[in-house]
């Protein structure tokens, strides 16, 4: 995806994720985010946003912590989101393209692994902020829903941090029946290795999720159930990316 779509969907996402917050108010509990309310979603939003921005903005080479949330709620909690928000999205349009900066995995470059960083963090929790208020989630384009797959399979849990291993060997298929996208997740005790495209799923597979690119996108991210229809095989396997794939801060 281009970087201008990314930026788009910042935008739009960060937007409807205010929105849906107020009308469910900061008190509200988040079914998505056990233990969570509101208030504690749009703090670690506004965490996450400024992290990012002081990142791009200063250059940052290395990994730094982010700084604490003031501890706001209210309007001025709400008006703090929209601040840091704003200051995101305009940090990523202003920037350089030749930036150098830290990243948590490879991209193409740093401006692009960031503006699609926060895109997906922007999306994943406008749709926690919904699902708090209840009622109809904004739609996920088939287009962003497999980059926000392909973020998470291949550059989340290609890392060491990945949470999902086992001793015996297994094959996770995950196919999107709205749009050719297929991508195969070979799980061991090293970090999974996902190869995408129809060549590696001529293979064989243990476990075979499907369904459109948009309810893979919120099942895999722990943000919806994956259709019951679109689980065949080995229901272990489905289990063991259940119970340890969640990407948690640190």
């Amino acid at each position: 995806m281009e970087m201008s779509e990314h930026l788009s969907a910042l935008a739009a996402d960060g937007h409807a994720l205010a929105v849906a917050a107020r009308a469910a108010g900061t008190r509200a509990l988040v079914p998505s985010c056990p233990g969570w309310r509101i208030r504690d979603l749009l703090e670690h939003t506004c965490m996450v946003h400024r992290w990012a921005t002081a990142i791009v903005v200063e250059g940052r080479r290395s990994y730094r912590p982010a700084e604490e949330e003031p501890g706001l709620d209210g309007d001025a909690l709400f008006d703090r989101f929209t601040e840091g928000h704003g200051l995101l999205v305009e940090a990523l349009r202003t920037a350089p393209a030749g930036l150098e900066c830290w990243t948590l995995f490879s991209a193409p470059s740093p401006l692009a692994f960031w503006a699609r960083r926060q895109a997906h963090e922007t999306r994943i929790h406008r749709v926690d902020a919904e699902s708090a208020r209840g009622g109809p989630l904004t739609p996920v384009t088939p287009r962003h829903a497999v980059d926000g797959i392909d973020e998470l399979l291949a550059g989340f849990h290609a890392r060491a941090k990945s949470r999902v291993r086992t001793d015996s060997p297994r094959t996770l298929r995950v196919r999107a029946v709205d749009i050719d996208a297929v991508w195969t997740v070979r799980l061991s005790a090293e970090p999974p290795l996902t190869v995408r495209g129809n060549a590696a799923a001529e293979t064989p597979a243990d476990c075979t999720l499907s369904g459109t690119a948009e309810e893979l996108y919120l099942g895999l991210w722990n943000r919806g159930p994956i259709p019951p229809a679109g689980l065949s095989g080995d229901r272990e396997v489905a289990r063991l990316w259940k119970e340890n794939a969640a990407v948690v801060w640190s």
